[in-house]
């Protein structure tokens, strides 16, 4: 796309995230996006939260939650729902839809609410902070370069009656995290071993339902023969690769250049890592060996990291800036990490949030009723969620 410098800043990056919204593929053929926000918690049995609905391009919950995300996970700074919805809304949300998305996501667990006078707050939950420090790291170790292949394949067989179909949608949600992808229906492989911390997961989803062993392909040599690898549509995440380096490679002389700033650069950069996070499920460290030459990855990788960081500290100063607008004093423990912190593994603080003081008795967690009750009746919502948006 060629940029026009005449226009305002937060024109240009308005038309540019609109023109890179939605993947495309070589075919041109509509493409139903595999970018969901749930594709970056790691489903561990330790808290309860409810995902945000799946719905087609960007959904408020999922720009509240990476917003919010992006500059006070470290600390767990509570803002003041005014100020959330300022930055919501120059993002493109409607007022009333970022008021929905705050008020869903307490809901959910994902954030924490508190009242002092008129004004309201909210924070990420402990259970959301961990599950987005746990994906922050996953999303850039999971671009990075493979560890070597032994040329050997994980797989998962199981077999469920019609009448578990709960159980049978949730151990393959749990399947897609890990980096799975299902050869035929029932069987499920992945070129690395099965870790310890994910054997203890499906052990929690199968109870004595799924055999899992680690081989070599036996191949037929006959055009019935079916590679492994083809479990995965190569072409089209080649596609969604292409998509991405396309959309923001024509931003990136803008960024370093200095050119984006105030509500266009909190906005690109939620915009690119609301997008970018969901590769890892698409392209889980496939081995470089069974992919076709030049492989996208590691470019895309750079790109994300280049446009994230480098808009880091002007995201920073305007989200400061905002919020500043609704506190009385200045607003202490917002941050915006580096793909350097996520790396390092980011953790939201144990205690109360410097922005907000609160004693923790204070803040508004959802009754117990309101969650799913486990890691079974989680996953499988979400994958029940994934069923419908395909």
């Amino acid at each position: 796309m060629a940029f026009v410098p005449a226009w305002p800043t937060d024109r240009l990056i308005g038309v540019h995230l609109q023109s890179i919204s939605r993947p495309r593929v070589e075919s041109g053929a509509p493409v139903t996006s595999p970018f969901h926000i749930e594709e970056i918690y790691s489903d561990d049995g330790s808290n309860s939260l409810r995902m945000p609905r799946r719905q087609v391009g960007n959904s408020p919950q999922g720009f509240a939650m990476t917003l919010l995300a992006d500059y006070t996970l470290r600390t767990r700074a509570a803002l003041p729902s005014a100020a959330i919805v300022a930055l919501l809304t120059e993002s493109g949300v409607t007022t009333a839809g970022a008021r929905t998305a705050i008020s869903r996501l307490a809901r959910r667990g994902v954030l924490e609410g508190s009242r002092h006078g008129r004004r309201s707050s909210y924070r990420l939950s402990r259970a959301a902070a961990a599950n987005l420090s746990t994906g922050g790291n996953w999303i850039l170790t999971s671009a990075t370069a493979a560890a070597p292949w032994d040329g050997c394949w994980t797989i998962v067989a199981f077999s469920l009656p019609q009448d578990r179909s709960a159980q049978r949608r949730a151990l393959r949600s749990q399947l897609r995290w890990l980096g799975y992808a299902p050869l035929y229906d029932g069987l499920w492989i992945s070129p690395y071993e099965l870790t310890p911390q994910a054997r203890a997961q499906l052990e929690q989803l199968t109870l004595g339902t799924v055999t899992v062993f680690r081989g070599r392909q036996s191949a037929l040599g006959s055009t019935s023969d079916r590679a492994p690898i083809e479990a995965w549509d190569i072409d089209a995440i080649t596609g969604h690769y292409e998509a991405f380096l396309e959309g923001w490679t024509s931003l990136l002389p803008l960024v370093r250049s200095g050119q984006v700033d105030g509500a266009a650069a909190v906005r690109a950069r939620t915009e690119v890592m609301d997008t970018f996070r969901r590769f890892p499920t698409l392209d889980p460290q496939l081995p470089l060996e069974l992919l076709p030459a030049g492989w996208l990855r590691q470019p895309a990788r750079e790109l994300f990291a280049a446009v994230y960081d480098g808009l880091a500290q002007p995201a920073e100063q305007h989200v400061r800036a905002v919020v500043g607008r609704f506190t009385d004093s200045a607003p202490l423990g917002i941050r915006a990490h580096t793909t350097a912190d996520l790396i390092a593994g980011v953790r939201g603080a144990a205690g109360a949030s410097p922005a907000e003081p609160a004693p923790a008795a204070e803040w508004r967690s959802p009754e117990p009723a309101a969650a799913c009750d486990g890691l079974v009746a989680r996953a499988a919502v979400e994958a029940d969620l994934m069923t419908r948006s395909q």
